[in-house]
């Protein structure tokens, strides 16, 4: 029936919704430091506002050496409840530390369990590039069976990267003219698709480099061009490993050349000599089983190789070589490594083994005409 006229037709209202209770463990996950500290802050300012007062922040960076002492401190302070206000949040910066021994893991998890109220816990995990989740479960696990979040701060990947930088810009209200987003990318390294390429600080390194850019143009008018872009960022190419191998295999001199060059300001000689030697020595082991009648699969399991991509790739790259041209590399290698070690007689300075590195790619990687 119709209600009378001039009257308010009452329909009936669902009971309002208690607002969630943010329950006070996260675990983030991830190889982007700049994200996971972002996830962090959101959490505490997210905690504060719902307890109305300010939590005392303990930041603790696990180290194996003092994993018991970490473990017992952690309980200590997270099991003792806070008598006014904000209590402890801790802030658990490589956990992997703690979880190496039964009594140290199993001290972690029962101050998730026995969280006193007031206090929080975030446990901060710097995973792997390529993790597809937490790699400690039992960590992980805890926090979530307790009602916690499981957040992921995974770096942008090549390719995304300069999407990511639009996206910083616009919330800072920078303009960015065309072209100026990937001119920045690119000098940050976004060409380098390598997979063990160290991404941690990449975008906090391009946040930066975006405060740079928004404080040059605070006073003019316009976006920020690609023209400012290489004006004002220098060009820092991560080293990768991956790439040296795959270059050196394949002789590619120009791209093995550029590639130690990069890796040689954060790799150990030693390190950088050693992964060399061990593709060279692969190159003439395969060459010589597949040139004695062996198949791929059968050479490949002799030599411990499981992969078979990586079987295919090697066996492609043996091919650009001869035996002798191997032999020739191997020796050269030798030299070096007498250089790095100081043997008497060829002690040298950085300089000098920097350029023989690199002589040592254009003497060996150059194929005969």
């Amino acid at each position: 029936m119709s209600p009378p006229s001039g009257t308010i037709a009452m329909m009936p209202q669902s009971a309002p919704t208690a607002p969630s209770t943010l329950v006070p463990l996260l675990y983030v996950w991830g190889d982007d430091e700049l994200a996971a500290e972002r996830l962090v802050t959101r959490f505490v300012s997210a905690l504060e506002g719902q307890i109305g007062a300010p939590l005392e922040r303990w930041d603790l960076r696990a180290d194996l050496a003092t994993a018991q002492s970490d473990a017992a401190q952690l309980y200590e302070r997270l099991a003792t409840p806070a008598m006014f206000g904000g209590g402890t949040l801790a802030v658990v910066a490589n956990p992997g530390a703690l979880a190496r021994r039964n009594d140290t893991r199993d001290r972690v998890l029962a101050a998730i369990g026995l969280l006193a109220t007031g206090n929080a816990i975030a446990i901060v995990e710097a995973a792997k590039s390529n993790a597809k989740g937490p790699s400690l479960r039992r960590f992980a696990d805890a926090v979530k069976d307790a009602g916690g979040a499981i957040r992921a701060a995974q770096a942008p990947r090549p390719t995304g990267l300069g999407a990511w930088i639009e996206t910083e810009a616009r919330e800072r209200r920078l303009s960015l003219g065309p072209g100026s987003a990937r001119e920045l990318a690119d000098r940050l390294g976004a060409r380098v698709t390598e997979g063990d390429v160290d991404r941690r600080f990449l975008s906090r390194i391009a946040s930066g480099e975006l405060d740079k850019l928004a404080l040059r143009h605070a006073l003019d008018e316009g976006p920020v061009t690609p023209d400012d872009v290489r004006a004002l960022v220098a060009e820092t190419t991560p080293s990768s490993l991956w790439a040296i191998t795959d270059a050196v295999g394949d002789r590619r001199a120009e791209a093995a050349v550029n590639a130690i060059d990069r890796a040689l300001e954060t790799t150990p000689e030693p390190v950088l000599l050693a992964i060399l030697h061990r593709r060279i020595v692969e190159l003439l082991e395969l060459g010589d089983r597949l040139a004695g009648g062996a198949s791929l699969p059968d050479a490949a399991r002799a030599m411990g190789i499981k992969s078979d991509f990586r079987a295919k790739t090697l066996a492609g790259q043996a091919r650009k070589w001869t035996t002798d041209e191997l032999t020739a590399a191997l020796a050269g290698l030798v030299e070096i490594d007498a250089m790095v070690k100081g043997v008497p007689g060829s002690a040298t300075d950085p300089a000098q083994r920097r350029l023989a590195f690199l002589l040592w790619v254009r003497a060996h990687l150059a194929k005969a005409h």
